[in-house]
């Protein structure tokens, strides 16, 4: 089964005591298994978003635990913000993030749900995918009244918590209620308008959001439109997926958006902003930026990143970290603090903590090599060397994307340097995996064999690790001598004077084969299935063979041209 992990980010109703907000999320850190990524406090909202994942069993242990602190630090009947609420811990979603269905998840949310309202005293709904009724998915409706309306909700037939007490009791008015969900993942994401203006922020947000506005018979004043069934008509926003409201931030100065976007393969974060600049502008406003509340995934910021060099006209065949750099600025998300990507995206919060070889400079990476350890070594190196190949290949297509009068090329350029990044990185992973393959044969070595059954599980381990470090420099060969093609497609349609990086790019490529090659001989040569053996070692002399005609190919067409 694969490895279950889930996201939980509780919205709290405290964005201003420091002492409590870090009281309250410490509590998470105490759960073991579960990694505490952001704490995030509003304090014009008087809010905090805190973001933790792990497996399930233990988020829902880390978020009861979470809730429990919540409602013994916050008080609910003196509480005041912009954002609307309802209990000490306003609003606790789980978020599938691997391994884990949405409907798994919801099984979880009603858990913790239940445990709440049992051991704690504390009321509240389901929503989203843990709903149990349909007018209660909608986090709105659950919300509907606010904290101060709870007492004469409770009352309602249709409105009875779906755990914990039903009655507006001191314990109640003190902690309020919860809302509890299993969902997708949200981005929380405001946008700056240049005025104060309440009115006109919710109008825009008005103009963008699913639900829309109000009709009216006068456009925007008179009687509502009501339909057949006496509900008010109501005229659609722009964008799916997409619920919004406009406030004024004291803190800033400044009237902004409140977006949460839903399902953001629907309505992405970029594609909010633009819509929400345009209809600003129709409205005399001016976006001066926007703010990203808890955490984004990667794929979000590289993907709005590509939005706008696309929209430049410019190669998206950089890297990771330059995307990144161009969401940001495009974005205005650095407007009112500063945006670090480490502190905000959610795979590199989650990285491993230790150092990979990728990560050394170029001087200590050398020294590493040289001392005294056998790894890394000859696989290691090879990729490394490939890696460097494909980056000369590709930067060679990101310049000739730029050169003055090749304009309407710029996309086939693109598209090769966006090859070229693909190779790259999959080079730069087999560079530690070379090591990592080697690793697993001294630990195969290292098993007990005390008795014949310690034996032969340690024979077995170390078959499969042989082959498995016979498998990794094969996909260094592989990878490298298909890398070959951006480097050779460039030599024919890239910048003349590119020529010669170009050519070192397929040396480098060509070293890379070769040395993998050595490689893969060296290690095939232990393994005991030899049907295996044979077929991985006739696979890679045919890449080798390939790969020494075409650099002498490459030697010819540059000495024809030099």
């Amino acid at each position: 089964m694969n490895h279950q992990l889930i996201e939980c980010v509780p919205n709290i109703s405290e964005g201003r005591d420091a002492a409590k907000i870090n009281a309250i999320a410490a509590v998470v850190e105490t759960v073991e298994g579960v990694k505490l990524l952001d704490i995030d406090p509003g304090k014009a909202t008087n809010r905090t978003v805190i973001t933790f994942v792990g497996e399930p069993e233990n988020v829902i242990e880390a978020a009861f635990k979470l809730i429990k602190k919540a409602a013994e630090l916050i008080d609910m009947s003196k509480h005041t913000g912009e954002h609307p609420r309802f209990g000490a811990t306003d609003v606790c979603p789980l978020v599938p993030i691997s391994g884990i269905t949405l409907e798994e998840t919801a099984v979880y949310a009603h858990k913790l749900g239940n445990r709440v309202g049992k051991e704690l005293g504390i009321p509240g709904y389901f929503y989203e995918k843990a709903a149990k009724e349909e007018i209660r998915k909608n986090l709105a409706n659950c919300r509907s009244g606010e904290y101060e309306g709870l007492k004469e909700k409770f009352k309602k037939p249709a409105w009875k918590p779906d755990f914990g007490p039903v009655e507006f009791n001191l314990s109640v008015k003190k902690s309020g209620a919860i809302a509890i969900s299993a969902r997708d993942f949200l981005i929380a994401y405001n946008v700056n308008l240049n005025t104060t203006s309440t009115r006109r922020a919710n109008a825009i947000a008005f103009d963008i959001r699913e639900a829309g506005r109000v009709k009216y018979e006068n456009g925007v004043s008179g009687k509502k439109v009501l339909d057949k069934n006496g509900d008010p008509v109501r005229i659609p926003g722009k964008l799916k997926a997409v619920k919004g409201i406009g406030w004024y931030i004291e803190e800033y100065g400044i009237a902004q958006i409140s977006y949460n976007l839903t399902n953001i393969s629907i309505t992405s974060m970029h594609v909010a902003f633009d819509e929400t600049v345009k209809a600003a502008t129709e409205r005399g406003l001016r976006v001066t930026g926007s703010e990203l509340i808890g955490l984004i995934p990667l794929k979000a910021m590289l993907d709005a990143g590509d939005y706008f060099l696309k929209k430049q006209q410019r190669s998206l065949g950089i890297s990771d970290s330059e995307k990144i750099k161009i969401a940001i600025k495009s974005l205005g998300l650095d407007d009112l603090k500063p945006f670090n990507p480490k502190e905000k995206i959610i795979e590199y919060l989650l990285e491993n903590d230790s150092k990979k070889l990728i990560d050394l400079s170029v001087s200590e990476f050398a020294e590493e090599t040289a001392g005294e350890s056998i790894a890394p070594g000859g696989g290691s190196i090879s990729a490394y060397v490939g890696t460097l190949g494909v980056s000369l290949g590709t930067m060679v297509a990101n310049l000739s994307a730029h050169k003055a009068g090749w304009d309407n090329k710029w996309e086939f350029y693109s598209e090769w340097a966006v090859k070229g990044q693909t190779y790259k990185n999959k080079l730069l992973f087999l560079v530690d995996e070379d090591t990592n393959a080697f690793n697993k044969i001294i630990d195969g070595f290292r098993m007990p064999k005390s008795n014949t059954e310690e034996i032969e599980i340690r024979k077995q381990a170390i078959e499969d690790a042989t082959k498995y470090a016979t498998e990794i420099p094969f996909q260094v060969m592989e990878t490298a001598y298909n890398s070959m093609e951006v480097m050779q497609a460039m030599l024919k349609e890239g910048l003349q004077s590119s020529l010669s990086d170009a050519a070192v790019g397929v040396l480098c490529a060509r070293t890379a084969v070769v040395g993998a090659y050595f490689n893969v001989r060296v290690n095939a040569k232990d393994i005991k299935d030899r049907v295996f053996a044979n077929d991985i070692l006739s696979k890679s002399k045919v890449i080798y063979e390939n790969t020494l005609t075409i650099e002498k190919e490459v030697i010819h067409l540059i000495d024809s041209k030099m």
